[in-house]
């Protein structure tokens, strides 16, 4: 029955990962410019990251949302770059620059910084160990290290597993479209400016 914790955490952390955020626009970018190979990297690391966001949402829950609820600063930090960022790609010209061997390294960088710079998630666990816990089934950090070790493997798992498939999408795409990159820098400029926008209303209106 322990095991139950391993899919808990696979299909909580697949919920998460499924709405398009910054982690998923720079694989389906990276997919697209170059290769799955690299897009992975991304993935790989993204994973990691969602792992500790998590297990910092178990370990501190309260007062984490706290911090964000009266730190309204941070999400609106977050919110202007994800709108500076959308508008340099929207504006970006495409010229054709050669790959050199920081490609191999900053992947990876990628992946689990915005992985973990990502305040959404981070309210996303803390709700969703709220849900766990009204559903007869407890898990704290107390929780003995098989529980923990299942449950945040299950985390990895499904994250890393929706971002292949973003990926595997974007291969679509690809076979059907030629010399897109102008096309990739705007969609991606347009939905990480949008993501922005909506961070900015939320904190707003909301």
């Amino acid at each position: 029955m322990i095991i139950i914790y391993l899919f808990i955490g696979l299909i909580t952390s697949i919920i998460g990962a499924l709405p398009l955020g910054a982690t998923n626009i720079a694989v389906i970018n990276t997919t697209l410019k170059h290769n799955t190979r690299q897009a992975f990297k991304i993935s790989f690391a993204a994973g990691f990251a969602e792992v500790i966001l998590s297990y910092y949402a178990l370990h501190c829950n309260m007062t984490v949302r706290n911090f964000f609820e009266s730190n309204q600063w941070i999400q609106i930090l977050i919110a202007l770059l994800l709108l500076s960022a959308g508008g340099f790609l929207f504006f970006k010209s495409t010229k054709k620059k050669s790959d050199r061997k920081q490609l191999k390294t900053s992947k990876y960088m990628t992946g689990f910084l915005l992985g973990l710079l990502n305040p959404p998630v981070l309210l996303f666990w803390l709700v969703i160990y709220g849900v766990i816990n009204n559903y007869a089934f407890s898990l704290s950090i107390e929780s003995s290290f098989l529980v923990l070790f299942l449950f945040f493997f299950g985390v990895y798992l499904g994250k890393l597993i929706t971002l292949h498939l973003y990926s595997k999408f974007s291969l679509i795409i690809r076979q059907k479209f030629e010399n897109i990159n102008t096309i990739i820098n705007k969609v991606t400029g347009s939905l990480l400016f949008v993501i922005g926008l909506i961070n900015v209303i939320k904190i707003y209106v909301i």
